[in-house]
Order: structure tokens, then C-alpha cells, then sequence
């Protein structure tokens, strides 16, 4: 087995030479597989081999480009130069692939002559995740193959298309079931076909037929520009891959080799890619708990028990029966389990995907009850009840008598003191926060909130239950609203302080939605309901939100909140009688209105955000600045291509921030606008909110 780098050896199958890619874990492009992709056609050639087969160990083909490698110093063979090396090969070179083909993975498979992949592999462009795009020539060739609007979907969504679809498209040429070995053998089998059939040495570079459908139609890329400008909104990375498609189309292929390049690079060295690289990482880091104990090892959740069946429950359920872990949902009687289970129904329904069977198959894994004895054999039992300590301290009182002794108790509250639902059991070590964010079955985010009590092993297994339903788990301390509710009720209070100073709801919301944000705080108010927490019977019209409720409008449930709502509509119309009342109460209060700036709006709603994550991380809630970025990035719509609440501060400028929270401390606040004494340090050190770790 001749080796031709630390990564890439070759070994010979008759006439067939396998160049075998084992870089693990994924076996990413760096320069040394690079070089050995170079290396590797030549030796084979010249050793005689009349065919050869890319293929790589371990769990996967090429998975993308070595991120680590960004930025530093070039070594070795560049990307271009083994993809020139495999499409320029005088024998026929068929690529094997196998668990994913992603990024420059898929793009060096389109530069062999054809593709054999296994029915579970996957393939997909994902670099606009990164702000980037595909930089090795992916716009170019993708279109060629599967055609212009196929292509635009994936380098625009970076979703990841299953064999069979790729199949269907064109993108590989024969599909294979089995494994690795199967794999194998089915790709020689095909090399040898190319050999004794003289197969034709295909340049997908050289397609046409496939690009000319799309000359002179305007209208298809207006229509897609069209179709995913609300997802998209602010973000460079989806239009400029847009315009590389629209290039593949004009232009011949080396000139839009060159306009990828350019744009690539373009991208590469901006804000927006950085911001995004850095969020890349600070998921990843996020599952890191550096204080359990390197032994600790999680329990094995084979079954998992959901208190209540409302939104958030059944919600909930829905996370562990799409990966097959059985749930036993209960609530306090049939009506209300019957209509719980029915909107579980229904949202799998309302799949694009669903079938008959698959909505069947993910209900068998549901299993109702309104007897609270049928949490005995479960290894999690998630609590997701109303917002109510004392109910919520005898549910937990309950559980302790019925769960099994390693059982983890995990209550879904998003403000409540976990400690004192702990102290309701006679096992506080037992207990812990997970805080799905709703819908629960789509938020990516998972708060798992710490007790003061809760072992290593609860903390383990809430952490690596969260990543294995698919969530971005994040650990928080326990504090008045963990970790993302506590940051935004500061914005929430500076917005309905601008508003009695003289802002309108709309221009509120409107700057926070030209700041990346998906809805302001007040179509956000509407969205969820102002009655939520509010008592018709103690209401004593002392906020604007207690009037509103009295007057009956609850927000988009109701047709009119701080804004009015048509019946077919989600759209926020302005409400001169809302704005009026408003106006009133700031009178009534003694507040004099004046003319307030956007930018005024900006630094009020966002600087004392960052203050209170500041202060988070000096409490040590939080483990790392960067967590909290991933806590509003993912629960919270703050835009990824500015990083998080923490990294855009850090680019702001931190002097610059505390110098404007002192000027807010000294025109409008006192003690509230208090800046983090966090905050003025790394200021005053030159540090950054976005690498602190506790």
C-alpha cells in the first residue's frame, strides 16, 4: 500500500488503481490530501492503472474544505490544482462516496468523470452557512449537471440532497445499496465498465445542455431572488452565489471560474463571512462543558416522559419520537390529551414530506396517558406545565415518588429558580432545566439550566440528549430568565420606555428589523399575546400592555394588539388610536414626548442587551461570551452575520459601547444603565466579550 502522503495511498484492484483519501475524522481537504490528490493520478498513470477510483476510509467521502486552514499561509497542492489533476486524467476517474459530499468534497467529486455512491450518502454546497461560497468551482459545474434551478436551491439553502434525489438529478450516475464494501466493489465494477466499454472521459466543465435552458431567461432568477428574499434578507453570501449561477449561464466556464474566484474572495475577507466563521465554531463550542469530570458518562435515554400536552409539550414529544425514543405524554384528562395529541398529528401532517406512514409511524411513538404512574420506567420526564412555582414544586414532589431512582427530572420553565423546584425532591441531583424555545419541535435551541445541586451526570445527559434530537444545547446558571430572557427583558423595557418617550411602536420595530432581527419587540408582543401573565380580574391599567388587554386587544389572536391585523394576514398595520393612548399614558405619567433618532432607538434597545450579557459572564451564568451569541442566534433571531449580541460588540468597539451606556446612564437611567464592571475592564484592557470563558 504505497503511501503518497500521510492521507492518500494507493492500492491496486486489476486494472483499477484506488486512491484512498484517510484523513479523519471526516477527511477534510487539507493541503496534505490536496497534494496527495495531485500526486496520486500521476503515480497512478504511471504505475499503468487503466482506470481509478476515488474513495476514502471511515465514516465518509471528502466532507469540505479544512476550515483550520482559512486565512493561514498556503501549502501544498491549492484545491484547483488536484481538481485540474483529476479532470484532466488520461483514464477514466470514478468517485465512491459515501456518507457525505459536502462543500469542496462535492466539488471535487465533479471533477471525476463519474459518480457511484452509496443510497444513504448525502451531498450538498453548505459554504453559505459560512458567508462564503462554494470557491472550487461548484457554481460552475453544479449547473452543468443537475441544471440552473436545482442548483440555485442548494447553493443558496446549503441543504444537503439525499442519493436518491441526486441520483434523479443527475448529480451521480449510479446508486448502490450496502455499505463500504459494497461500495467498493460497485465503483471498480464501474471503472472497469469505462475501461472495456471505452466510456467516454465525461468534463462536467464541458456540459451545455443543462445551462442553455436557462439562457435569456431573466424571469427564473428573478422569480428565485423573489422566492427567498424574506429568509435571506441581509445576507450577502445567498445573492452573490446567485450571481456565480448567473455567470455559469453567460459566460464560458473559465471566466466564471474567474467571477467565483473573485466574489469568493470577496466574501472571504469580509464582515459578514467572519461573523459567520466565528458562529460556526462557537456552536460547536457551545456543547463543551469544561468542568464535568472527563469520565462522566451519560445516561442512556431509551424512553422520555413529557408533562403536559399544550404547544410546548407536544412540541416537545415531537423531538424524541422523529429519532425513534419512545414518549409517554400526560395530561390532566382526556379532552385535553385527545386535543394535544391531534395538533402533534397535524403538525406532521403539515410536513411537505408526510405520508400516511410516516405520520403514523412518528405517532406509534407517542403514547398518551393522564396518569402520572406512567413515568415509572422513563429515563428523562420533561415538565412543560404554565408558568406557576407552587404547581410546578408539587408536580416535582410527585415525580420523586413515582420516577425511578436515576431518572432525570428536567422542567422546561424559562424564568423560574431551579434550585427551589429542586428542593421539592428528595434527589436535587436529579434535577434539571432544559428550556425548549417554541415551537419546540422547530427552535433549535435548548437552554439546559445547572441547579446548584445537579450532578455531572444530569448535566451530561441533558447536554447530549439536546445535540442528539438536534438542538444547539447551551448550559446556564440559575438567574431570573437564564441566560436569553434575561438580556431581553432589557430590550423589552428600553422599547416601551421609547415608545412613552416618543418613538411609535412601528419605528421601534422598524429599526430593529433593518438591524437583522425577523419582527421588532412589538409585532413580537402581538405575535405571542399580551395576555400572557395578565389577570383580568387585578388588572389596574398601569402599563400600556394591562390597556391594551383590557380594551380586548390581545394582539394577532384577537385582530389587534399594539398593532391591527386583517383576518387573512400577519401584517403589522399601524393603529393612530393605539399610538394616541399611548401618547395619553406617557402624559398621565408625566413624560414629556419628543422626536427620538433611529440610531437613538438602535443604542437603547441593543447597548443595554450587551451590558446584561457582560453581567451574565461575570456571574459566571453563562460559560462563554460566545454561548451567549449562540443563545441569540439560535432562540432569538439576532443575525448570524453579525455574530451575536457579544461579537458585535467586540466590533463596535467596547470603548465606544461603555461610553454610550454611561452617556444613557446620565440622560435617561441611573442605576439601570449601570454599565458591567466586566465590561469596563476588558474595555479599558482591550479585550473581547466574544472570548471570555469562565
Amino acid at each position: 500500500m504505497p503511501e503518497i502522503t500521510e492521507s492518500v495511498r494507493i492500492e491496486r484492484d486489476g486494472d483499477v488503481a484506488l486512491l484512498i483519501i484517510n484523513n479523519p475524522p471526516v477527511n477534510v481537504l487539507s493541503w496534505h490530501v490536496r497534494q496527495g490528490i495531485f500526486d496520486g493520478v500521476d503515480a497512478a498513470v504511471a504505475d499503468g492503472a487503466k482506470a481509478i477510483v476515488l474513495i476514502c476510509d471511515g465514516r465518509t467521502f471528502i466532507a469540505g474544505a479544512d476550515i483550520s486552514e482559512f486565512g493561514a499561509e498556503m501549502k501544498g497542492a491549492t484545491l484547483e490544482d488536484a481538481q485540474a489533476k483529476l479532470e484532466n486524467s488520461p483514464v477514466p476517474v470514478v468517485a465512491a462516496i459515501h456518507g457525505t459530499a459536502l462543500g469542496g468534497g462535492l466539488e471535487t467529486a465533479l471533477c471525476t468523470n463519474y459518480r457511484v455512491a452509496l443510497s444513504s450518502a448525502k451531498f450538498g454546497l453548505p459554504e453559505v452557512h459560512l458567508g462564503i461560497l462554494p470557491g472550487g468551482g461548484g457554481t460552475q459545474r453544479l449547473p452543468r449537471l443537475v441544471g440552473v434551478p436545482k442548483a440555485l436551491d442548494m447553493v443558496t439553502s446549503g441543504r444537503h440532497v439525499k442519493a436518491p434525489e441526486a441520483a434523479a438529478d443527475g448529480l451521480i450516475d449510479e446508486m448502490v445499496e450496502g455499505g463500504h464494501d459494497e461500495l467498493k466493489a460497485a465503483a471498480v465494477a464501474f471503472a472497469n465498465r469505462a475501461i472495456t466499454e471505452n466510456l467516454p472521459l465525461v468534463k462536467v466543465r464541458d456540459l451545455d445542455d443543462k445551462l442553455a435552458e436557462a439562457r435569456g431567461n431573466e424571469q427564473l432568477f428573478a422569480d428565485f431572488r423573489k422566492k427567498i428574499a424574506r429568509k435571506t434578507r441581509g445576507f450577502l453570501a445567498p445573492e452573490y452565489n446567485i450571481q456565480c449561477i448567473e455567470a455559469a449561464v453567460a459566460m464560458p466556464f473559465d471566466e466564471g471560474l474567474a467571477h467565483e474566484r473573485k466574489l469568493f474572495i470577496e466574501l472571504l475577507l469580509g464582515e459578514q463571512s467572519a461573523a459567520q466563521r466565528y458562529y460556526f465554531f462557537s456552536e460547536r463550542a457551545a456543547n463543551k462543558v469544561p468542568s464535568l469530570p472527563a469520565d462522566t458518562a451519560p445516561l442512556n435515554i431509551e424512553k422520555v416522559g413529557v408533562l403536559g400536552a399544550g404547544t410546548m409539550g407536544g412540541g416537545i414529544a415531537m423531538n424524541f419520537a422523529n429519532i425513534g425514543i419512545p414518549v409517554t405524554i400526560v395530561e390532566r384528562d382526556q379532552e385535553s390529551l385527545d386535543r394535544g395529541l391531534a395538533v402533534v398529528k397535524k403538525n406532521y401532517e403539515r410536513s411537505r414530506t408526510a405520508t400516511p406512514e410516516s405520520v403514523a409511524q412518528r405517532m406509534s411513538m407517542i403514547t398518551g396517558s393522564t396518569d402520572k404512574a406512567d413515568f415509572a420506567d422513563c429515563d428523562l420526564v420533561i415538565e412543560a406545565v404554565f408558568e406557576n412555582m407552587a404547581l410546578k414544586k408539587q408536580i416535582f414532589a410527585e415525580l420523586d415518588t413515582i420516577c425511578k431512582p436515576e431518572a432525570i427530572m428536567a422542567s422546561n420553565t424559562s424564568f423560574l429558580d431551579i434550585d427551589e423546584i429542586a428542593a421539592a425532591t428528595s434527589r436535587p441531583e436529579n434535577v434539571i432545566g432544559m428550556h425548549f424555545f417554541s415551537p419546540a419541535n422547530v427552535m433549535r435551541l435548548l437552554e439546559i439550566i445547572k441547579g446548584e445541586k445537579s450532578s455531572p451526570t444530569a448535566i451530561a445527559t441533558a447536554m447530549a440528549i439536546g445535540k442528539k434530537i438536534r438542538k444547539v444545547a447551551v448550559l446556564s446558571g440559575v438567574c431570573d430568565g437564564f441566560i436569553g430572557n434575561r438580556m431581553l427583558a432589557q430590550r423589552a423595557y428600553e422599547a416601551d420606555q421609547l415608545v412613552l418617550e416618543g418613538a411609535t411602536p412601528a419605528q421601534v420595530d422598524m429599526v430593529v428589523y433593518n438591524f437583522g432581527f425577523p419582527m421588532g419587540p412589538f409585532a413580537m408582543y402581538d405575535l405571542a399575546g399580551l395576555d400572557i401573565g395578565w389577570d383580568e380580574e387585578t388588572s389596574s391599567s398601569s402599563t400600556i400592555r394591562e390597556i391594551l388587554c383590557e380594551q380586548g386587544r390581545k394582539g394577532q389572536k384577537t385582530g389587534g394588539g399594539f398593532y391591527d391585523y386583517s383576518p387573512d394576514s400577519r401584517m403589522p398595520i399601524p393603529n393612530a388610536e393605539v399610538e394616541q393612548m399611548i401618547r395619553d399614558f406617557a402624559a398621565k405619567k408625566g413624560i414629556e414626548q419628543r422626536q427620538i433618532s433611529d440610531e437613538e432607538i438602535l443604542e437603547r434597545c441593543m447597548y443595554p442587551l450587551v451590558n446584561e450579557g457582560a453581567k451574565i459572564l461575570e456571574e459566571k451564568i453563562a460559560l462563554r461570551g460566545s454561548d451567549i451569541d449562540v443563545v441569540w442566534v439560535n432562540g432569538y433571531g439576532w443575525p448570524v452575520y453579525t455574530g451575536g449580541p457579544m461579537y458585535w460588540a467586540d466590533k463596535q468597539g467596547l470603548d465606544k459601547v461603555v461610553e454610550r451606556i454611561r452617556h444613557y446612564s446620565d440622560t435617561v437611567g441611573g442605576e439601570y444603565w449601570k454599565v458591567s464592571p466586566l465590561l469596563e475592564r476588558l474595555a479599558e484592557e482591550g479585550g473581547a466579550l466574544q472570548m471570555y470563558a469562565n
